[in-house]
């Protein structure tokens, strides 16, 4: 869904921020990396007694399962699990080497040097080196690739953006193969969260020679689509599944037990649920809200994650009467989160009052404890909605348009739809149309800002507060609620380069009651990520970032 990775299956997270290089009064960050973590331990099957193969079902489909330019979250158990960037993610959720067997950076952190792993190769068997790497971030700031996510290059590279407008070289970009196994990133600013940031996919390197030959046409066939993860793909069937294969030419593929991966798309959850508990799937993504209860209560198999997210509805705020933040306070206060968490979602979750999630821990504390609830509650304040409506100058919501409160299908995202179109029409007096769309043209019309009001969510793509900050950012293409104000930038872009941790909370913070007080979006939970799995499935495993891998797993007998 993401953003990008958007979600509205997203949230609340305790991680602590990792993999950031801080300020030691040296030039090397080796000795702050994280080390492998420990890793879930596993018992093999006797030889023979259980076929490592399994099928996990996903629920909403990705827009492309191209890496250079999706930010859909639905791409992501694909991407990840068929691409690896330099680094990657444990079980631990701590960062650790992936592509790159080590990596340093220079005394103010604007110089980043990466070593690649000897004999790195393509899922094709032919060699991948650092030069592969420069192609695909310099084919992710070309314009005419269409990258979703190319701010997450462009803001940070030397002349990324410039080169993205056409006004410099690709020589002259801050990305440099220095031979086949060293990459060298140079920053614009200092950043000592940059080894998060290639941690994302759109840093993933793709094979220059596919890409080329076939154009957009190589993510649609198995024989095309090269990658360099764990898994290879066998067999592309769009809407129906995706089925992945050991790949014999994974740098850490003697570690890699499973066989066969098949993704599922079953849209409906329930029937998704129902093909799991006749057996026909081992695992799926989505679990229904209304049977949430009765699965925990039978041990079916629910797993329970941290994440670092929050769900939402977008305002248009360059859209009237979006653009007035007392309009957007009334509608805000018009909502019982609560009452959305225990009845419509039916899941363990705390209100939100912000955009921005917990699970940012700074000297053992999360930086949002303790910060303001910017007038709001878990119960709804009709008495306070109606006069913020009326200030705006709707008094008891006359001449108030209709809201067109939009959403993408997903049987969970149209209950929590209904709900809150009853809320806003009982507490404000105002009348609401809801309407849906497949995920695909959702998106696009949010993106291109044909909405109101509509459903959205966020899951950061690493931990850091940085992965929030730039969605109300002006102009940023993760900015798709147009949201503006000059202050709010201008903190935003201190925090960036703020290299000492304690102030960079501090500027978090500012950032978040600045623009949180004006309302900007309609957040309603904090909640932790779950999906279903077999008990004879071990070593799967989720981040704080929602993504799911499947390198570790393992089908014991049963």
């Amino acid at each position: 869904m993401k953003k990008k990775t958007i979600s509205l299956l997203l949230a609340l997270s305790l991680a602590a921020f990792s993999g950031c290089g801080q300020d030691q009064g040296g030039t090397s960050i080796d000795d702050l990396k994280p080390s492998n973590g420990p890793q879930e331990s596993r018992q093999p099957a006797p030889d023979g007694d259980a076929a490592q193969e399994m099928t996990f079902v996903l629920c909403n489909e990705p827009d492309t399962i191209d890496p250079g330019i999706t930010s859909n979250s639905f791409a992501v158990p694909f991407l990840i699990n068929c691409f690896e960037g330099l680094v990657t993610y444990n079980n631990a959720g701590e960062i650790v080497p992936g592509n790159a067997e080590r990596w340093t950076a220079n005394e103010d952190l604007t110089v980043y040097t990466f070593h690649l792993r000897e004999g790195l190769a393509w899922s094709d068997g032919t060699p991948l080196t650092a030069s592969d790497y420069v192609y695909s971030i310099l084919r992710v700031l070309d314009p005419k690739t269409g990258g979703q996510y190319v701010n997450m290059v462009s803001d940070y590279l030397l002349n990324g953006a410039a080169y993205n407008r056409g006004e410099v070289s690709a020589e002259e970009v801050g990305v440099k193969a220095l031979d086949d196994r060293t990459l060298e990133f140079t920053l614009a600013n200092p950043c000592p969260y940059f080894v998060d940031v290639v941690g994302m996919w759109v840093y993933f390197p793709v094979q220059k020679a596919v890409v080329e030959a076939n154009g957009d046409a190589w993510t649609t066939a198995a024989d095309t689509y090269v990658g360099n993860g764990p898994f290879k793909v066998a067999e592309i069937r769009p809407s129906e599944r995706y089925v992945l294969v050991k790949n014999e030419h994974y740098w850490d593929a003697e570690n890699v037990t499973l066989e066969k991966l098949t993704f599922r798309y079953i849209l409906d959850v329930s029937t998704a649920l129902t093909a799991y508990e006749n057996g026909e799937v081992d695992g799926v993504r989505n679990i229904p809200s209304s049977d949430f209860a009765r699965l925990k209560a039978e041990n079916a198999g629910i797993q329970t994650y941290p994440s670092y997210g929050t769900v939402y509805y977008l305002f248009n705020c360059g859209k009237a009467p979006y653009n007035d933040p007392l309009v957007r306070k009334a509608l805000n206060l018009a909502i019982d989160r609560e009452s959305l968490i225990s009845n419509v979602a039916q899941i363990d979750g705390v209100p939100a009052f912000s955009f921005y999630a917990p699970g940012y821990v700074q000297n053992g504390k999360d930086i949002t404890e303790g910060r303001s609830d910017f007038g709001l509650s878990g119960k709804a304040d009709p008495a306070a909605a109606k006069d913020a409506l009326a200030r705006a100058g709707y008094p008891n919501g006359e001449g108030f348009p209709t809201v067109q409160l939009s959403f993408y299908s997903d049987d969970n995202v149209k209950k929590l739809a209904e709900a809150i179109k009853e809320m806003l029409e009982t507490n404000l007096g105002i009348q609401v149309e809801v309407s849906s769309a497949d995920w695909a043209v959702f998106y696009d019309s949010v993106q291109s800002g044909n909405y109101e009001v509509a459903a959205m969510g966020w899951s950061a793509d690493y931990v850091n507060p940085m992965s929030f900050l730039p969605l109300l950012y002006t102009g940023d293409t993760t900015n798709i609620s147009f949201y503006s104000n000059p202050a709010y930038d201008a903190l935003v872009d201190q925090a960036r380069q703020e290299r000492d941790p304690v102030k960079f909370a501090e500027l978090v913070g500012q950032a978040d009651e600045l623009v949180s007080s004006e309302y900007p979006v309609l957040p309603l939970y904090y909640k932790s990520n779950n999906f279903l799995l077999k008990d004879y499935v071990q070593g799967v495993y989720m981040t704080s970032s929602s993504s799911i891998y499947f390198k570790n797993a393992e089908v014991l007998p049963h």
